[in-house]
């Protein structure tokens, strides 16, 4: 769920661009978002891929088992496209562009900028709280 939704209530058109793009980082990685843990660092997923791309070590992110079944290449346009599509709202490819990245082996893609919800865990932006409690008194 993009950002926007999940803080502000607020539903813009490239919320599945958001969703796609997280989707298609847990596809490359072969890990969930939502259960994404990097010992002594708070970053979810995304921040994750963010900073492996920075640091040129976007091969760290890829799933294990995808090493022989995917080029080099495809794997790189994957992470590219999957970071330009969890950007903040404005800055957010439409989904016909996405389409467009992947069938367009020429184009040239923008780089990305930081993913809208760069990290989760210390920061008190999602409670690490899996049980609530609510009580019903009568007045």
């Amino acid at each position: 769920m993009s950002p926007e939704y999940a803080i502000h209530g607020l539903y813009p058109i490239k919320s599945d661009v958001f969703s796609f793009g997280v989707i298609l980082l847990e596809i490359v990685s072969g890990r969930k978002n939502a259960t994404f843990d990097v010992p002594n660092r708070s970053l979810n997923l995304l921040g994750y891929a963010w900073d492996t791309w920075n640091g040129r070590r976007c091969m760290e992110l890829m799933d294990p088992s995808m090493d022989a079944s995917c080029s080099v290449d495809y794997i790189l346009l994957c992470i590219q496209v999957g970071l330009l599509c969890v950007q903040e709202s404005a800055d957010r490819p439409t989904m016909s562009d996405v389409v467009s990245m992947f069938s367009n082996e020429r184009m040239s893609l923008p780089k990305p900028k930081q993913p809208a919800c760069y990290t989760v865990l210390n920061d008190g932006l999602i409670s690490q709280d899996l049980v609530t409690i609510s009580v019903v008194e009568a007045r």
